[in-house]
């Protein structure tokens, strides 16, 4: 899920209550609490509601799980930002302006000029800039990046990328770069709207898979944030079809014979993307299978909500309908928001569904 934002003068004193606070919730064992210390406490990562439960929650532990909400490593990092703030912990400045580092913030500026010529003189000079990661912290991805993670604007830093961006990464590719770096890079681009918007996404996927970046984790997460053209690029340039992308795409004859082979994890990612794209006949299927619709969505998929919540923010009725009648409940609050679907579909404008859920929860009288 999104990583929290600090307010503009945080307190370390409240952040120890939501810490107490969480403690609480785990005691009741509340399933909210429970997915939010999957997701950001390492210890219990990808573990069952039943197994956080049962485990003994300290409070070092809830200081931990309160600091990676907020996108900090640890309680100890959150603290110092807090108590000993620097110019760079600045989360509302641009990445490229919180880069310490003269060198690699030199990379970085002649990337964004689009200057070929100068950064290939940079990278030659300094031959292990390529290599190099800077850190940040207080946001929710893009934490270690090198430099070749930059030519993707995702995070958006200005908006738009040079016309010879290919030729940039090109330069960047030439210097030597790791598998690593290939991954998150294409992964990067995948997902952003900026090389999608500037008509540069297909052929930087092409160069960074030509270079030997995996299709496949990225094409699954892009499926996620709606991406759809990068996950129809990615698929042929080898990114296998599983069910979860079948969900994505809505191809139910491929979900049906990839469900009698896809584990845990990948019905349960393929029930959320089915819900948020409105494929009942997919949706139908998992939960014919057993899937449960009451879970929060897996790491990495809009986590903070439920699937009812993906159905009714994006307007598919015929989904909502579904997962109520396979027994989703309509007063599930999200994590970062503390809405209901109906909430959600409210916001959204989806007047129709929020009418739905709202009669749902009302009395029913009769004469």
């Amino acid at each position: 899920m999104p990583v929290r934002a600090l307010p503009e003068n945080p307190s370390l004193e409240h952040l120890k209550g939501q810490a107490k606070d969480l403690l609480k919730g785990h005691t009741a064992h509340e399933v909210a609490v429970a997915q939010r210390i999957r997701e950001f406490h390492p210890r219990w990562a990808n573990a069952a509601d039943t197994e956080i439960f049962s485990a003994h929650l300290r409070l070092s532990d809830a200081q931990l799980a309160i600091a990676r909400e907020y996108g900090f490593a640890s309680w100890t990092r959150l603290k110092r930002r807090i108590e000993k703030p620097k110019p760079m912990d600045a989360v509302g400045l641009p990445h490229h302006e919180r880069i310490k580092d003269p060198i690699f913030r030199r990379g970085v500026d002649l990337s964004d000029a689009g200057d070929v010529e100068g950064l290939r003189e940079h990278l030659k000079k300094h031959p292990g800039l390529v290599h190099q990661q800077v850190e940040f912290e207080g946001g929710n991805y893009f934490r270690n990046p090198s430099l070749l993670e930059f030519i993707a604007e995702n995070p958006v830093r200005r908006g738009k990328l040079p016309a010879n961006i290919v030729d940039i990464a090109t330069v960047i590719l030439d210097a030597g770069v790791g598998p690593s770096a290939l991954n998150e890079t294409l992964m990067l681009v995948a997902t952003g709207c900026v090389p999608r918007e500037c008509g540069m996404q297909i052929r930087l996927i092409d160069l960074l898979c030509d270079r030997g970046a995996d299709p496949n984790r990225a094409a699954e997460v892009a499926a996620v944030l709606f991406e759809m053209s990068a996950v129809e690029a990615l698929v042929q340039r080898g990114a296998q079809m599983t069910l979860p992308l079948a969900a994505a795409v809505g191809k139910i004859r491929q979900a049906r014979q990839l469900l009698k082979k896809a584990d845990a994890d990948q019905r349960h990612l393929a029930l959320a993307i089915a819900s948020q794209y409105g494929h009942s006949e997919i949706v139908q299927l998992l939960l014919d299978d057993g899937e449960e619709p009451n879970r929060f969505n897996p790491v990495g998929c809009h986590s903070h909500s439920t699937p009812l919540h993906q159905a009714a923010g994006n307007g598919h009725l015929e989904v909502v309908k579904l997962l109520i009648t396979h027994g989703a409940k309509t007063g599930v609050k999200d994590i970062l928001f503390g809405q209901t679907p109906a909430g959600w579909a409210n916001y959204k404008g989806k007047k129709d569904i929020a009418a739905y859920l709202q009669s749902l929860a009302r009395p029913h009288t009769s004469l």
